[in-house]
């Protein structure tokens, strides 16, 4: 898997959860549904950042991209530059 790839799929599972997690904090507030997606979106807040990281080769736009919650990880695998996408 090339690393925009990663970054791309990695950035739009930590979108999803939080998204699901403030649709259930703005209607239900479900404690089982937080319980769950609360660690869920963390590793995956995470897991994007330590990609990033490995994934930069020395380019601080991607990883300081990564740091931004929520779209983080999107804009991480836009600042992968085009000749590391042929990977």
């Amino acid at each position: 898997m090339n690393p925009r790839r990663t970054l791309h799929v990695l950035g739009a599972v930590e979108l999803t959860t939080l998204a699901f997690l403030l649709l259930n904090l703005a209607t239900v507030h479900h404690r089982t549904i937080s319980g769950i997606l609360g660690p869920v979106h963390g590793l995956a807040y995470t897991a994007t950042i330590i990609a990033a990281v490995l994934l930069a080769h020395g380019r601080k736009r991607v990883w300081l991209s990564a740091l931004v919650p929520g779209l983080g990880g999107l804009l991480a695998a836009r600042a992968v530059p085009p000749a590391q996408r042929q990977v």
